[in-house]
């Protein structure tokens, strides 16, 4: 946000939002109150950030247990703690408050209800400066391990096309309320019922981005300039997703040791190509992983006309992957598409907590 501020100060255009948005919507109590005024459904539960610890005992015993405090700043699940029972709640609030505190400079805390076993759908939005936002349809981000996401694709095997027309609409309205310009990724999680609610609002382009390039056609990264550069949104007289989009993020991470990172030197780096694989990375042979960033390296995007044939695709360009030196998720999510869950699409955020790994793959 302050960077942002400082190039409007001095005449520069930002490439992304300016910095009252960015403040705004980075301050989740702040964006789910704006979002509720805008109509757009969100998850039960108190109004703006705790004052204290009683505070969240009083709002939990109201809305019920599980309940989830989170971090008003934070991102990645940093500040985030799930709470059973009222014995959890002071050693979650001071916990989940101390680790936001050091990473993001802010220890505010808001609650809400807990969903059960949710998918996790974001919705990709575009918008102009003359008030018109559209969406790309949306991406199926429930494959994740600590609320940090692995693997993504769109469209989701979970939404149908009135479900896509409702959470589309949902996105639409709510960065229509605060003017958002530039790319964007509304967030939501879906129960079940296909009820979704709305989570936080990502004022960025997302790592997943290609995913919804693949299946639209469109360039978000050149959409995103051209928006800061004064242009309008392109015109659709109704979306069209083409086929099937998987993206695999791969980490410098040893999936059998408890994901332990895995900075150092790649000794061998050949990634996979042909018809429908895409690959984003800045590594090569010789780089070294450093140890004080995130571990991401790499990410392997796959299309093909259908999810089935997207899966199998994915396998074969995970397996002709070559990266010598750091361990690497890849041997996990190849294990993860050949699992039938995975592969009939019945799974939520819940799938890896249960998903056997078995070390020898």
């Amino acid at each position: 946000a302050e960077f942002s501020k400082i190039c409007f100060e001095n005449g520069f255009h930002f490439i992304g939002p300016d910095s009252d948005m960015i403040m705004s919507m980075g301050d989740k109590a702040t964006a789910k109150k704006t979002m509720k005024l805008a109509g757009v459904p969100v998850i039960p539960g108190g109004e703006g950030v705790l004052s204290d610890v009683s505070e969240a005992h009083v709002l939990a015993k109201k809305m019920g247990y599980p309940i989830m405090l989170k971090a008003t700043a934070g991102g990645g699940g940093r500040g985030m703690r799930m709470v059973m029972n009222k014995s959890e709640v002071i050693s979650s609030y001071k916990s989940a408050s101390q680790e936001a505190s050091t990473a993001f400079g802010n220890g505010d805390i808001y609650i809400e209800k807990f969903i059960q076993n949710p998918r996790h759908i974001e919705v990709q939005i575009l918008g102009d400066s003359f008030g018109n936002v559209i969406h790309f349809g949306e991406r199926e981000c429930s494959i994740q391990r600590r609320h940090q996401k692995l693997i993504e694709e769109s469209p989701s095997p979970f939404v149908d096309e009135n479900t896509r027309k409702k959470i589309g609409e949902a996105a639409v309205k709510g960065a229509k309320a605060v003017g958002y310009v530039g790319v964007g990724t509304v967030e939501f999680l879906m129960d079940k019922n296909k009820d979704f609610y709305f989570m936080e609002m990502n004022t960025r382009i997302q790592v997943e981005h290609p995913v919804t390039e693949m299946v639209t056609g469109i360039d978000l990264i050149k959409q995103q300039i051209l928006m800061h550069a004064g242009g309008k949104c392109p015109k659709f007289d109704k979306l069209s997703l083409r086929g099937h989009s998987i993206e695999c993020r791969i980490n410098a991470e040893d999936p059998a040791n408890n994901f332990l990172p895995f900075p150092g030197i790649i000794n061998n780096f050949h990634m996979p190509g042909g018809k429908g694989v895409r690959v984003d990375s800045h590594a090569y042979s010789g780089y070294e992983i450093p140890r004080f960033y995130d571990s991401m390296i790499g990410k392997i995007i796959v299309h093909a006309k259908n999810r089935q044939r997207a899966i199998i695709r994915m396998q074969r360009a995970l397996e002709e992957t070559i990266i010598e030196g750091p361990k690497t998720t890849i041997p996990y999510q190849l294990a993860i598409m050949k699992n039938e869950k995975f592969q009939s699409g019945d799974f939520d955020t819940s799938f890896l907590d249960n998903f056997i790994f078995n070390k020898k793959d």
